[in-house]
């Protein structure tokens, strides 16, 4: 007990420091950007820090509440997550920006349904799967069922149309199975018949090919496809070692697109250098070894997939994020979890974080 108690203690600490920094970058990479369209140098940071208020309610309750009340809602959790996907495409109901439909607007709050139905899985697999553990199911019963679960949210997700996300919550979903006892060549399987699917997707549409051409060699159009990882390049090798000095980076100065956003990590890299850069990678990494803590450490079935899944999921955007600012995985619009500028994200990995707290406290049957 008195080693988990050490865990939460790390991930509470990590989180806040984590949480720290990216009020600190935020209002630093996008203070300029800000003025410039809104005539308010402090557009960004007042909507983070509403954001982080709403996220630090969100983590007290998930926190403190018994988990089993929502693993008694888990079905109905899942039902609203469909919804809110199917709402998002209609005309009228989700906003469309760029050609794009990820955003519903209620009232004045604009949010992004994809990030609400990723706790909503979390906690509908962890509960599927442990009754069927319990329940003695032959594992081909228990994985269809559930791939069928996870393939269905990952279809509305490619129609908004949003290929990374929906990759993402399949990838999630596959890990759970795998942390559950399913056997390799079912994964295997799954991935054969997943893969000339992605494939395809991304062949067809041309914004998406142009982000692999530009992974492959951005330098062929540094004008074009190329800008945004050549500039992210160029974030990074300024910084050297200690960096350029908090508030001192150029690329921030309208050359990096969504440098507040997807390629914050590049001006923390700019400003903080190498070692500022490093000091983000280790703190992810002590945030995912205490959740694996966590995880190996809980009793029930459900409390291990729900930890191992939200571990998971935090561990891959970090990854994912850090991977295309470094030019290692070709361009996606994935934050860097509790330090990009992005209301939903932030208030759902708070959300995360306090029920990973809560496991950590063994409320869950």
């Amino acid at each position: 007990m008195q080693s988990l108690r050490g865990a939460r203690i790390s991930i509470f600490a990590v989180t806040a420091t984590l949480v720290s920094i990216g009020v600190v970058m935020i209002y630093s990479s996008s203070a300029v950007y800000a003025y410039d369209r809104f005539g308010d140098n402090l557009f960004f940071l007042k909507r983070h820090i509403i954001s982080l208020l709403i996220g630090l309610f969100a983590a007290f309750i998930f926190m403190t509440i018994d988990l089993n009340i929502l693993r008694a809602h888990s079905k109905k959790m899942m039902f609203f997550a469909f919804v809110m996907l199917i709402l998002v495409l209609i005309p009228g109901v989700g906003l469309s920006v760029s050609g794009a439909r990820r955003w519903l607007k209620i009232g004045f709050l604009n949010f992004q349904p994809v990030e609400v139905v990723k706790p909503a899985l979390l906690i509908y697999l962890a509960d599927f799967l442990d009754r069927k553990s319990l329940a003695g199911d032959s594992l081909v019963r228990v994985y269809l069922p559930a791939l069928f679960v996870i393939s269905a949210l990952s279809g509305l997700v490619i129609i908004q149309p949003d290929l990374g996300s929906s990759v993402e919550l399949a990838v999630v979903g596959i890990i759970l199975l795998y942390a559950y006892g399913a056997k390799i060549k079912h994964l295997f399987m799954t991935f054969i018949a997943g893969l000339p699917l992605v494939g395809l997707l991304i062949i067809s549409s041309p914004y998406r090919f142009a982000r692999i051409m530009a992974f492959v060699d951005p330098w062929k159009d540094p004008k074009g496809t190329g800008f945004q990882m050549i500039q992210s390049f160029t974030a990074l090798g300024s910084g050297g070692i200690f960096g350029v000095g908090l508030g001192n980076s150029k690329q921030k100065l309208f050359y990096l697109p969504e440098s507040h956003t997807d390629f914050i990590f590049s001006i923390i890299g700019e400003e903080m250098g190498f070692v500022g850069a490093g000091l983000i990678v280790i703190l992810f990494g002590v945030l995912i070894w205490n959740g694996m803590r966590i995880t190996f450490k809980k009793g029930s079935e459900f409390s291990r997939l729900l930890a191992f899944g939200i571990t998971s999921i935090i561990g891959l955007e970090a990854i994912i994020n850090i991977g295309v600012s470094t030019g290692s995985l070709p361009t996606k619009g994935l934050p860097l979890p509790f330090l990009s500028y992005g209301g939903t994200s932030l208030v759902t990995h708070m959300m995360l974080i306090g029920m990973l707290l809560n496991l950590g406290r063994g409320n869950a049957r």
